[in-house]
């Protein structure tokens, strides 16, 4: 039985790569800062930080793959804390890096992002571009294999207020309004969770070896049909979108995408999560946490 080790794996989509990976017969280790809420029986919890090589020694050692999804990944927070996001995000890489060259696992799974290569991003964006670049001198330096994961907008179970489409249907839930701060003609490529869990783990394939895998929806959407479709679902009134009219920093409107040389295959499950399904099932999460906190 092969070892996966899931850096970050208590997290969002951490957790839930981490189930898909049990599910196909790995022997996964999850590491993070702290406990799993979503730990399975057979799989294995190490606490540590990615800051603390010596504990990812511990946890990486004899592992054929390993993914990294540590990061201060919250956009908003990134803006705010550039040198921390640069500790985390960058360092923290290299950590793992120099560990998995030392042990010369099969593969490194990078988790990045589609802001990697636009203009917007901030001092995420920077982060991200600064370790996609080690991922790739590390293979050219010591032959260190890797897939690089640009990540769409996701969403699904398990999320929390960092993430963006948790907010709004919180938000929609506890003031019966479905309010959104950005550009109304904002575009997203929303991707179920759960579904970039699967092609996170299909990727392990030999076919996708030391290659940048662009993990999307099926295609583009507009944030207000999101919106109108959240709307009817919870049974709110045809005025009942608010646009916040604010500047939103960092945050991209149509496309996250501007020219660059290196370009990433787009991957698209066959099957996937219905957005308004997700939506469901978004909703009843939220709904249950409110009923726990009463």
């Amino acid at each position: 039985m092969k070892k996966a080790v899931v850096i970050g794996g208590s997290g969002f989509i951490g957790s839930h790569v981490a189930d898909e990976l049990t599910k196909e017969g790995f022997q996964t280790i999850v590491f993070d800062r702290r406990e799993s809420k979503w730990l399975k029986k057979n799989q294995k919890m190490i606490v540590g930080d990615i800051l603390d090589i010596s504990a990812l020694d511990d946890a990486i050692k004899g592992a054929s793959f390993v993914y990294n999804f540590a990061a201060i990944a919250d956009l908003n927070e990134a803006i705010n804390k550039p040198r921390a996001t640069a500790e985390v995000n960058i360092l923290g890489n290299l950590n793992v890096l120099e560990v998995c060259k030392k042990y010369k696992i099969e593969r490194y799974i990078y988790a990045s992002t589609v802001y990697v290569y636009s203009k917007e991003g901030s001092f995420y964006r920077c982060s991200k571009q600064a370790s996609e670049s080690f991922v790739e001198e590390y293979f050219k330096s010591y032959g260190l294999e890797y897939s690089i994961l640009r990540y769409g907008s996701l969403y699904g179970p398990r999320s929390d207020g960092s993430n963006g489409l948790y907010r709004i249907v919180k938000h929609a839930l506890d003031n019966g309004v479905v309010s959104y701060q950005g550009h109304p003609d904002s575009m997203r490529e929303y991707i179920h969770v759960e579904d970039a869990a699967k092609a996170s783990v299909e990727i392990l394939e030999k076919n996708f070896r030391n290659e940048s895998i662009v993990l999307t929806g099926q295609e583009p959407m507009r944030v207000l049909d999101m919106l109108n479709m959240l709307s009817e679902i919870l049974n709110l009134s045809n005025d009942a979108i608010d646009f916040i009219d604010s500047e939103y920093v960092g945050h991209y409107v149509r496309t996250p995408y501007s020219f660059q040389p290196r370009l990433g295959r787009k991957f698209i499950p066959s099957i996937h999560v219905d957005l308004g399904q997700g939506l469901l099932q978004l909703i009843s999460q939220i709904s249950n946490e409110r009923n726990r906190d009463t």
